[in-house]
């Protein structure tokens, strides 16, 4: 039986940052897919993993992050790219963690995040930052790439978190909006689950734990 759901933040309970890069990049003139572009060459070695893995500070992200853009082509700092990740939240994602919870579901969250904002959710104001932190508390365990040293799509970052609620893979399902961090889950036995949108994500959460669509 499946009766633990781990969720990634962004993208997942908010709304994708991938929407705010699009809207950028049409602002800036840039490539569509620019941002992600950057982020993808070098992924595990660029200024966007070693600042998940809290490997530089802001000033030092902003700075490796505009000089990786300009290589490929294009100005464009790394604290322009900061200012979009606290996405909004999704209110019946929300509802989802509260019932999850009432039906005895043990429930968690990894999210790679940087060094910056407030809170785990890189919020940019107090007032989001106090509501990402009401989230935050109704998880059983948050693991935070930032403080860990570790993040997606390491295995280990997902074993970390069954070692800590105590349960095997396969007993969890796995939301999160990037296929390159399902895989892992999958490979370890979780029910992974590719978020496209907030619908999709709640139907197929219902499907994988087998209960009657729009109970959450």
């Amino acid at each position: 039986m499946r009766d633990t759901v781990i969720f990634d933040f962004g993208g997942v309970i908010t709304s994708s940052p991938f929407e705010a890069f699009a809207r950028l990049e049409r602002e800036r003139g840039l490539p569509a897919d620019f941002i992600r572009r950057v982020n993808a060459t070098d992924p595990d070695a660029n200024a966007w993993a070693r600042f998940e893995r809290a490997e530089i500070d802001a000033a030092g992200f902003d700075a490796a992050f505009a000089s990786e853009a300009r290589v490929l082509g294009h100005e464009l700092r790394g604290e322009d790219v900061l200012a979009l990740l606290a996405g909004d939240i999704r209110p019946r994602m929300v509802h989802a963690l509260d019932w999850l919870k009432a039906h005895g579901y043990r429930i968690g969250c990894i999210t790679n995040n940087v060094p910056s904002g407030e809170g785990a959710g890189m919020a940019r104001t107090a007032e989001k930052a106090t509501a990402v932190a009401a989230i935050m508390q109704r998880f059983d365990h948050v693991i935070e790439s930032s403080k860990v040293g570790i993040r997606k799509p390491d295995p280990a970052i997902y074993r970390m978190m069954c070692d800590h609620l105590g349960k095997a893979p396969e007993q969890c399902v796995y939301l999160d909006d990037l296929g390159i961090n399902c895989k892992p889950a999958a490979a370890l036995g979780m029910l992974a689950i590719k978020v496209t949108g907030e619908a999709q994500a709640l139907g197929d959460l219902a499907h994988a734990i087998d209960v009657a669509p729009g109970l959450f």
